[in-house]
C-alpha cells in the first residue's frame, strides 16, 4: 500500500486531457491499488490518474458507506445519458471548494476493467455524478469549469491571494 500524492489546482496535468491506457499490466495494476487506498485515505469517493500525476485514463470510484464498493474503470467513457440533476461537489483536487455542479442524472459508462474485461454500468444518483467528475478529469477539466464566470473568477482571485500568503 502506498499513498500518492494528490495535486491540487492549478497544477498543470489537471488541464490536459489524459492519454488511454494501451496494456494493462504491473505498473497499471499498482497504480489502481495505489489510488484506491488514496481515495480512500483522503477520504474520497473518486479519484482519476490525473489528479495523482498519471495522464492516463483510469478511475477509481466508491460511494458505498461500507467502503466495498470499489469500481475501477481504465479507458472509460460515457456512452449514454438522460435527464438533468445538480448538487454540491466537492474535489480533493480543490480543497474546501464545493459548488452546486449540473450533471446529467443517468449515464452509461463504458470501460474496461483491471482484467481488460469491458464493463458496461449503468448509474444514477450520486453514482452517476461520480464517473461524470472523475471522467472530466480524464479530460483535462476540473470543476470550477462547471460553473459561472462570475464564481470562476472569484475562485481564482481567491486562490491568487492564498498562493501569494503561502509564499511570504
Amino acid at each position: 500500500m502506498s499513498l500518492l500524492t494528490i495535486l491540487t489546482y492549478p497544477e498543470p496535468i489537471l488541464r490536459k486531457r489524459a492519454r488511454p491506457v494501451e496494456t494493462i499490466d504491473g505498473n497499471i495494476e499498482k497504480l489502481v491499488e495505489d489510488m484506491a487506498d488514496t481515495m480512500y485515505a483522503a477520504p474520497g469517493i473518486g479519484l482519476a490518474a490525473p489528479q495523482v500525476g498519471e495522464s492516463l485514463r483510469i478511475i477509481t470510484v466508491d460511494v458505498t458507506e461500507e467502503r466495498e464498493g470499489l469500481i475501477v474503470l481504465i479507458n472509460p467513457e460515457i456512452i449514454s445519458w438522460e435527464g438533468e440533476c445538480a448538487g454540491e461537489e466537492g474535489c480533493l483536487s480543490i480543497p474546501d471548494f464545493k459548488e452546486v455542479i449540473p450533471r446529467k442524472k443517468k449515464v452509461v459508462i463504458r470501460g474496461l476493467d483491471i482484467s481488460g474485461k469491458e464493463m458496461k454500468i449503468p448509474a444514477e444518483g450520486i453514482l452517476a455524478i461520480s464517473f461524470q467528475h472523475e471522467i472530466d478529469h480524464l479530460d483535462g477539466m476540473v470543476i470550477i469549469d462547471r460553473i459561472s464566470g462570475l464564481k470562476r473568477d472569484l475562485f481564482k482571485k481567491k486562490l491568487k491571494k492564498k498562493i501569494a500568503q503561502q509564499q511570504l
